[in-house]
């Protein structure tokens, strides 16, 4: 089935039509059509064309609606002051397009697919090896999952990388304590939890860090370790591995807690890139996009000063010879266009890193790797703060760990939800706690454009009031038990009916859907989705309210409210699977 054409797009279309057969000169003319709190839509376009073309405003938009067939969709159009139209449009036509969407076979709800579908590479969830993951990964996790899960919809080939920090001095002083205490990491139960390894990583990180600070010796035995890592020696390889293993399995079991899908292939760190480097440096300075300065090879950007007004440069390589951080994600952009035939690739990366990432996207422009086929970007975020509006710190003034936030973000929904359930299992309380207490957290998070900071308020976020997903989740539940209580009575559309005010404005905002996702998707931005959702939620609760679904007036109208409740339902469904967050048939 083809894509539903919604009642914008159409209003659109039609208008432009007019416009261009009143103005044959302007071809592609804008209505700028809108929603309207006056009527269904208003179009503030003919002001700026008339001005254009030297008419009278009035006058055109009086010819422009001379052209337009109503009794259709359109049911009323109207000029409006200076020349402004005010269109109403039919109820038939509502409830036909939301039974269009209702019985795509697809289960698509008409959500089209995007015209030209590429592949984007989008890094996201980048912990570090041998590192607790604390609030500030929560950010690249969440955003960019939802990224994902949008651009997969709307048709996209996507392929996700995880670039975890899994390189780096440290590992000398690792491995050459864990080589000089190799039982360390042993275990004697094969299922070890991820809160068992993070304990166990974290215990050996501090002994070999008290070891490396006290103990030259112990420190040039470790410093000569990186080399041996850097060589490619296949011991302390061997070493470096038990590492990364150890730090996958908590990683793992934080995504899970998260209700993330994280594949072991899609976890490429800073390591799978190192026999690149050598190669990445060489073809910038050999294209003379990199310079030798004080030994290291470095990229200058005429913009780019420090406060003493000196040009500052994205290091390479170091003067030592080491590579430093750029190496790498230069190295990435390559194996991303040249390997994985990427048409974009969007990097969900803290904003503070903002500056390195210009210089690196830059710096793969001029040796041509990024190109009029591959644009890079990054979806920079900003930082999570606590109530009082810092950093978010513990009481003790250190970074918060995601897993302690996330138990207790389902410790408080499950308190939530345990009092408001009338007939739910203990064992059902917990899991649909973890639903609503992991989807709070998320959505606390996606609601706000990303570029901004947030605070994290976990009262705020487990409300059962206000912009929560735990309001969508309440709504979505309640259209469940409305639909178990109709019985035998199915959804049917009724288009022959006509609507009261608050079924009309959940109709339009329902048919909306597909246009939203489109955009979120293109642009990247889940809060956009968020908005929507939170939209129909708010319209769904005035037409409970005001249209009773089960005592209607007639069967007829029966049907077609439960019909209205359904595709809400599934609507809400759909929004929130794409954010990641679930919503649960009963709570």
């Amino acid at each position: 089935m083809a894509s539903v054409t919604s009642l914008t797009a159409t209003v659109h279309q039609r208008l432009a039509a007019a416009l261009t057969a009143a103005l044959p000169e302007t071809a592609d003319a804008d209505p700028l059509l809108r929603r309207s709190d006056r009527a269904d839509f208003q179009a503030n376009g003919i002001l700026a064309l008339a001005k254009k073309a030297k008419a009278n405003p009035r006058d055109l938009a009086t010819q422009v609606v001379g052209g337009i067939v109503t009794g259709d969709v359109i049911k009323d159009i109207e000029v409006s002051g200076p020349g402004f139209l005010n269109i109403t449009i039919t109820d038939k036509a509502i409830t036909e397009n939301l039974a269009s969407r209702a019985t795509d076979p697809a289960g698509r709800l008409g959500v089209p697919f995007t015209d030209q579908p590429g592949t984007t590479v989008v890094d996201y969830a980048q912990p570090n090896v041998a590192k607790e993951m604390h609030v500030g990964h929560l950010r690249s996790a969440v955003i960019g999952d939802a990224v994902v899960q949008m651009l997969e919809f709307v048709g996209e080939t996507v392929v996700r990388r995880h670039h975890i920090g899994d390189w780096g001095t440290q590992f000398g002083m690792l491995i050459q304590y864990l080589d000089e205490h190799p039982h360390e990491l042993d275990h004697e139960d094969a299922q070890v939890t991820g809160e068992e390894a993070m304990s166990n990583l974290d215990r050996l990180y501090k002994a070999a860090r008290a070891h490396f600070d006290s103990d030259e010796e112990f420190k040039t035995r470790a410093r000569r370790r990186v080399v041996d890592l850097q060589a490619g020696d296949p011991k302390t390889l061997a070493a470096w591995q038990k590492f990364v293993d150890e730090s996958k399995i908590y990683f793992f079991s934080v995504f899970e807690k998260l209700d993330m899908e994280i594949r072991d292939p899609d976890i490429v760190g800073e390591s799978g890139y190192n026999d690149m480097l050598d190669e990445t440096c060489r073809l910038l300075e050999e294209s003379g996009v990199a310079v030798r300065s004080e030994g290291a090879l470095c990229v200058f950007f005429d913009d780019i000063k420090g406060p003493d007004g000196n040009l500052v440069p994205l290091i390479v390589k170091k003067s030592d010879g080491g590579y430093g951080y750029a190496a790498t994600d230069l190295s990435a952009i390559r194996d991303r266009v040249f390997n994985l035939k990427a048409s974009k690739i969007v990097y969900v990366v803290d904003a503070r890193q903002s500056l390195h990432f210009k210089m690196v996207f830059e710096t793969a422009r001029r040796a041509g790797w990024l190109n009029g086929d591959t644009k890079a970007e990054q979806l920079a975020f900003g930082t999570v703060l606590g109530k009082d509006g810092k950093p978010f710190k513990t009481r003790e003034g250190e970074t918060v760990r995601l897993v302690d936030l996330l138990d207790e973000a389902v410790d408080r929904a499950s308190a939530v939800v345990r009092e408001k359930a009338q007939d739910l299992s203990e064992e059902e309380i917990a899991e649909r706690g973890a639903q609503v207490g992991i989807g709070a957290v998320k959505y606390a998070d996606l609601s706000t454009s990303a570029n901004r900071d947030y605070k994290f308020d976990l009262d705020q976020m487990v409300s059962l009031n206000g912009d929560t997903s735990v309001y969508l989740q309440y709504a979505y539940a309640r259209i469940q038990s409305i639909l178990r209580k109709a019985g035998d009575v199915r959804p049917v559309a009724h288009p022959e009916l006509e609507l009261a005010p608050a079924e009309r404005q959940l109709g339009l905002h329902a048919d909306r859907f597909a246009e939203t996702v489109a955009e979120a998707a293109e642009e990247y931005a889940p809060h956009k989705l968020t908005a929507y959702l939170y939209q129909l939620a708010s319209l769904y609760t005035t037409f409970y309210a005001e249209c009773p679904v089960l005592k209607a007036d007639t069967p007829a109208q029966v049907e077609n409210r439960l019909f209205l409740c359904d595709i809400t339902a599934r609507t809400l469904h759909q929004g929130m699977a794409l954010l990641g967050i679930r919503t649960p048939e009963r709570l």
